[in-house]
């Protein structure tokens, strides 16, 4: 069975490379994420396997799994949580077998309900929709309803909410029924990003009050 996610939440994604990489992480983690994803599109192999190792023992340290987007090898080669998936990737199940029955995996589909169930059929941990709001990383990704996290309810994994997602308009993706929220700029730009991590987790306060 794939391993179970931590509570809900804020899902961070990096925006990297960036020197400061590990700081704002650590900011991240203190405020509360309860995923991240290190994704760095670069072909820096060596800088991006020094990171990804820090990484995993900065989030080892908090109790927090963590992601590579896309590249499998790297994950298993810094002992990471699991992978994200994207359109061009492997499906769920033969990452699986190469990752073993307790990574998370997770997969990406955009507005598709139907790329969603296939992929909770094969074993992923989680799927991701959106754009939900215009995407400062993804400017051109097509917007996806909000009401398509109501009709996906019934998946039976849980959803990841992404796409130019904020402490202010993430209200009403919550209300409908993600289980995370995916943030790159307006947790990584921003000027306090502890602070904006907090506002995120707030978005969930049930998970915060039994947290305590």
């Amino acid at each position: 069975m794939p391993t179970l996610l931590p509570g809900r939440g804020l899902y961070a994604i990096t925006d990297g490379p960036r020197a400061d990489l590990l700081d704002v992480v650590a900011q991240a983690l203190a405020g509360g994420v309860k995923l991240l994803q290190y994704r760095d599109l670069s072909d820096d192999t060596a800088r991006r396997r020094a990171e990804a190792t820090a990484l995993a023992q900065l989030c080892r340290a908090h109790r927090v799994p963590l992601i590579i987007d896309h590249d499998i090898a790297l994950a298993q080669a810094v002992g990471a949580d699991g992978v994200h998936l994207g359109r061009d990737d492997d499906d769920p199940a033969a990452v699986r077998a190469m990752l073993g029955a307790q990574a998370i995996i997770g997969m990406s589909c955009y507005g598709s309900l139907p790329r969603a169930q296939a992929a909770a059929r094969a074993g992923a941990s989680y799927v991701s929709f959106g754009a939900f709001f215009p995407s400062p990383t993804k400017p051109l990704a097509p917007r996806v309803p909000i009401d398509l996290l109501r009709q996906s309810a019934a998946l039976g994994v849980p959803r990841v909410a992404i796409g130019g997602i904020t402490p202010d308009n993430g209200a009403s993706l919550v209300e409908a029924g993600a289980e995370y929220l995916a943030a790159i700029t307006a947790l990584f730009a921003a000027p306090d990003v502890r602070a904006a991590a907090q506002r995120f987790a707030d978005l969930y306060p049930s998970d915060r009050e039994s947290a305590r």
